[in-house]
This record gives structure tokens, C-alpha cells and sequence, in this order.
């Protein structure tokens, strides 16, 4: 298969959520806030829905999964 720019943009993305994640939870407070655990799960679950579409069985299972994936954006913004 491949390589897809969507697929690679989406792991980078998810690889700069975790490291703000771990930047805004490693503070000399050591707090751990609601948003910053929102932001890691919606942030990181876009790659893996785009995996899934890429992987999809037929185009109306791949445009559902990239669907998924568009409304974790929206949340991660």
C-alpha cells in the first residue's frame, strides 16, 4: 500500500498533541487538567479513525470513518 499524506499528517498531529499533553501535565504543580486529557483522547483518536478509513471495505465505509475523524478535529479545536 502506499504511503498517504493524510495518514502521515495525522501521526504527526498526534505526535504534537502528546507532547503538549506531557508539557501541560508535567508543570512544578504536577496538575492534571480536564482539558489537557480531552485534547490528548480527541487529538490522537483522529490517526486512528484516518487508519481506519484507509482500511475501509467500501468508499461509503471509508467517507463514515473520515467523518469520525473530521468531528475529532472539530473537538481537538
Amino acid at each position: 500500500m502506499k504511503e498517504s499524506i493524510i495518514g502521515d499528517k495525522s501521526k504527526d498531529f498526534a505526535l504534537r498533541i502528546i507532547k503538549l499533553y506531557k508539557f501541560l501535565t508535567t508543570r512544578p504543580d504536577n496538575k492534571e487538567f480536564i482539558l489537557s486529557k480531552q485534547a490528548l483522547r480527541s487529538g490522537t483518536n483522529i490517526g486512528a479513525n484516518v487508519k481506519e478509513a484507509l482500511r475501509g471495505q467500501s468508499k461509503s465505509d471509508f467517507r463514515a470513518k473520515m467523518n469520525i475523524a473530521l468531528k475529532e478535529a472539530s473537538e481537538t479545536q
